[in-house]
């Protein structure tokens, strides 16, 4: 393994910390936003859900971005960006302002996580074998380390400009880092295949639904849902902890902690679960396993229930999206790169509709009945899982 290639390999190590970290970082800080703020429930959900507006709407141009200037420069570039741009949610002095620095952040994340996948594949190809879930698993890490960083800078009172300030310095460097160490140049020539360009051809994403609108649609369907239940985490634990149950800004920043921390121990085992059971049956157990516990988390209604329902409830959906995507890379009749192009994108939309929904319902009766959503949404999971079955087979 040439030294060019260990570096790149950390480059995009650096990468995917940078992008896990950045948003994370607001996440447990979202009390705080809405209270300096004076926000309802459902202003606060309205401007979150600018960050997924931002990638529905403009997320498409990763891909010119990428060929025009490579992966590793698009990936670490945008992050860069990215982290430069995290205090400006603690400066924003309305509810526009915090909606306008979250929109900025949401293009910044759908471009960086697109580059850095293509320069995980990139770096992964010199390697001749597979590095791409590890990957993945660094950013649940930086996720979980951000949300926990976030929580203890509310329980201990930090103002938010100093946590956010902190965190986009560390990020600004080990972006620099991922700039330095990244493969250079334009990304490899795709092989091309020439039964692509036959009348009735396989290429481009219209193309794509038009083959077979069915299966991505119902893939696409399945990982909304779990975008939704990914989404409750993030932006209503912390909320739905202190204000619904009186637990204290330490303990409110604990669900998304807790969700993230088993997702990423479900990414882990994900591998082996599934080549023993198989997909349908993992992800249908998963979302049963989701609907459960969420479902008596809120029954109980206590801050110790809230953390462990959400903990299981991020296990069991921690195979969801890597399974939805891999369904989607396989669907007949259809290039793999446009069958996980249109249900990423069509995937967003959970992240978009999921808080104003909740925050809505928040401000009527209260986060905790908002929340009824997510063990609705597993409860879809479970019916849609059938999606993720190999076209043509009757494996499990």
């Amino acid at each position: 393994m040439t030294p060019e290639l260990r570096r790149a390999r950390v480059a995009v190590i650096a990468m995917f910390v940078v992008n896990g970290a950045t948003y994370n970082s607001i996440v447990p800080r979202f009390p705080t936003l809405r209270d300096d703020l004076g926000l309802s429930n459902a202003a606060l959900g309205t401007a979150i859900a600018a960050f997924p507006l931002a990638a529905l709407l403009f997320g498409i141009l990763a891909g010119p971005l990428i060929a025009r200037v490579g992966s590793g420069r698009a990936g670490a570039g945008v992050g860069l960006a990215g982290a430069v741009l995290l205090p400006a949610v603690a400066l924003a002095p309305s509810w526009f302002a915090l909606a306008a620095a979250l929109f900025v952040l949401g293009l910044t994340d759908a471009w960086a996580d697109a580059a850095m996948n293509a320069h995980g594949l990139r770096v992964q190809t010199g390697y001749g074998r597979s590095i791409v879930n590890g990957l993945h698993a660094v950013w649940s890490v930086a996720a979980v380390g951000a949300g926990l960083l976030g929580a203890a800078a509310a329980g201990f009172g930090v103002p938010l400009l100093v946590h956010l300030g902190s965190v986009a310095a560390v990020l600004v460097v080990v972006s620099l880092l991922a700039w330095r160490w990244a493969l250079p140049g334009p990304e490899p020539e795709a092989e091309h295949d020439p039964a692509d360009d036959t009348a009735g051809g396989r290429r481009g994403p219209i193309r794509a639904v038009l083959v077979a609108a069915g299966p991505l649609l119902a893939l696409a369907a399945l990982l909304v849902a779990s975008g939704g239940i990914e989404d409750s985490a993030a932006s209503w634990g912390a909320i739905y902890v202190r204000d619904d149950l009186g637990g204290g800004a330490f303990v409110a920043g604990l669900p998304f902690v807790a969700f993230q921390t088993f997702m990423t121990l479900g990414r882990l085992a994900g591998d082996r679960v599934v080549d023993r059971f198989g997909p349908v049956a993992v992800a249908r157990t998963g979302a049963a396993l989701a609907a459960v516990a969420m479902g008596t988390a809120l029954l109980v209604a206590h801050p110790v229930a809230a953390v462990t329902g959400y903990a299981l409830t991020g296990l069991g959906v921690s195979t969801l999206f890597p399974l939805g995507f891999a369904a989607a890379g396989r669907v007949p009749g259809v290039r793999p790169g446009d069958g996980i192009a249109v249900v990423g994108w069509l995937a967003r939309l959970g992240f978009l509709v999921f808080p104003p929904v909740i925050g809505a319902v928040a401000d009527r009766v209260s986060v905790g009945a908002g929340l009824v959503l997510v063990p609705i949404s597993a409860v879809v999971a479970i019916v849609l899982a059938g999606s993720l079955r190999p076209r043509g087979t009757l494996s499990r």
